[in-house]
């Protein structure tokens, strides 16, 4: 190109020519690109197997069967796999199974120093018997399929990755661990200290839950802790029309209890505490010996936990009918990720990479009231934990409207990629500059 020699005009059109150098996005790495492409079909085939096999947190036989799967898969691609029973560690909580599922864990040894853990889940919401009236389908850019959203995509983006990294016989990295649990969807009682001990071990953690909705891209490097109060009364009973004088009325009492615990939410610090469930009595005509009442709790840090326990501890104490026993049952059933330096410097790499394939990747910093297993995960470390690098979709814990984006298979595959190979070369950082 042969400039004018006008100086002004020259200066003009030498000022466009670097604009447009700057805004143009950096072409996508080959061959990560074209193998991300290539790979799209066998990531239908495998969301496709996974839904197929109906796993709900309580369902042991589903669990067993889908966990026997994953690790075939995993042992294909050349890692190393245990299945891994819960120990006597297990957090119990309310809807705890009897019997949890076991965790998948695959080593994938390289020749490098940097240790990456991925974190997925096989269970779901959804009781056996569902699948027969909401079966696998394709429609359009939407599959569609109990639990695909939450999360079984998840799992087979880590499983693509894999094998992209394995056609491209990529070791780079020192370990890859990964970890697929079967109890997230009840809180993670028996995986939990697992999680938060491989956390500790890596340089960073990537986690696979749903990579944002049909509007936004997204990863996140923060969402919100869950907790669950239940207040249960034990009254006294009477009939209720022939001696009602002689009951303890259970069901006034923690009618009490709840009202004078209804402002307890902090919307300044993501403090929210919501009564959510309530039962009481037996039958019509008697005074309810026993009501129970059930709170949702949503914190954005760890440190709000101990403070809305006392708070509650104190509130019950005050009672409307003396002889009625008020107890209280706090659950503290999974701690909010908080963003830290370290996991904003990663997430802006995560952007970075988004924007080779001229996508915009949201990084959110702030919660948005779920909550994830990535959260255990960051309990321990100071490493980067980044949330949210499964597919687009939509529709988790509902009936008939759960699915994931076809379209966002391929970025999401090169995404995943791209950043496993950063870490493991050094490209992406991993703490926070001085």
């Amino acid at each position: 190109m042969r400039l004018p020699r006008y100086p002004r005009l020259r200066h003009a059109i030498l000022l466009l020519l670097a604009a447009m150098t700057a805004s143009a996005p950096a072409a996508p790495l080959e061959p990560v690109w074209s193998l991300a492409q290539k790979e799209k079909p066998a990531v239908l085939d495998t969301m496709k197997t996974l839904v197929e096999i109906e796993s709900g947190s309580a369902d042991r036989e589903g669990l067993d069967r889908i966990a026997e799967v994953i690790a075939g898969r995993l042992k294909v691609l050349g890692g190393k796999v245990e299945l891994v029973e819960p120990g006597p560690d297990v957090y119990k909580m309310f809807d705890t199974p009897e019997r949890i599922g076991r965790m998948v864990r695959a080593t994938f040894t390289g020749t490098g120093t940097k240790k990456i853990l991925l974190l997925a889940h096989m269970d779901t919401v959804y009781p056996r018997g569902m699948l027969a009236g909401q079966p696998f389908k394709i429609d359009g850019d939407r599959a569609w399929g109990l639990g695909i959203a939450d999360d079984k995509h998840g799992i087979a983006v880590i499983l693509h990755t894999l094998a992209i990294l394995r056609a491209m016989n990529f070791h780079d990295y020192g370990t890859i661990t990964v970890l697929i649990n079967g109890d997230e969807e009840v809180s993670s009682p028996g995986s939990r200290h697992l999680i938060t001990k491989l956390g500790a071990e890596h340089d960073a953690v990537l986690s696979f839950e749903g990579g944002g909705g049909p509007a936004v891209d997204q990863v996140r490097l923060a969402t919100s802790g869950i907790g669950s109060a239940t207040i249960t009364v034990r009254g006294r009973a009477s009939h209720a029309g022939g001696a009602p004088e002689r009951g303890v009325n259970a069901l006034y009492e923690v009618a009490h209890q709840v009202l004078q615990a209804r402002d307890l939410s902090d919307p300044a610090v993501g403090l929210k505490v919501n009564w959510t469930l309530a039962k009481a009595g037996i039958v019509r005509n008697m005074i309810p010996p026993g009501a129970q009442a059930q709170a949702d709790i949503r914190v954005d840090r760890v440190a709000d936990y101990d403070g809305i326990e006392q708070k509650m501890r104190e509130r019950i104490k005050n009672k409307l009918l003396p002889e009625a026993e008020v107890v209280l049952d706090f659950e503290r059933r999974r701690p909010p990720l908080q963003a830290t330096d370290a996991s904003r410097a990663l997430g802006a790499r995560a952007s970075d990479i988004y924007a080779e394939l001229g996508h915009k990747l949201t990084v959110r910093d702030r919660p948005t009231g779920g909550g994830t297993d990535a959260a255990f995960a960051a309990l321990k470390t100071k490493a980067p934990v980044v949330e949210g690098f499964g597919l687009r979709g939509f529709g988790s814990h509902s009936t008939n409207a759960e699915y994931v984006l076809v379209n966002s298979i391929e970025p999401r595959l090169y995404l995943a990629t791209r950043m496993i190979m950063d870490i493991a070369t050094g490209k992406a950082p991993l703490a926070a500059k001085p």
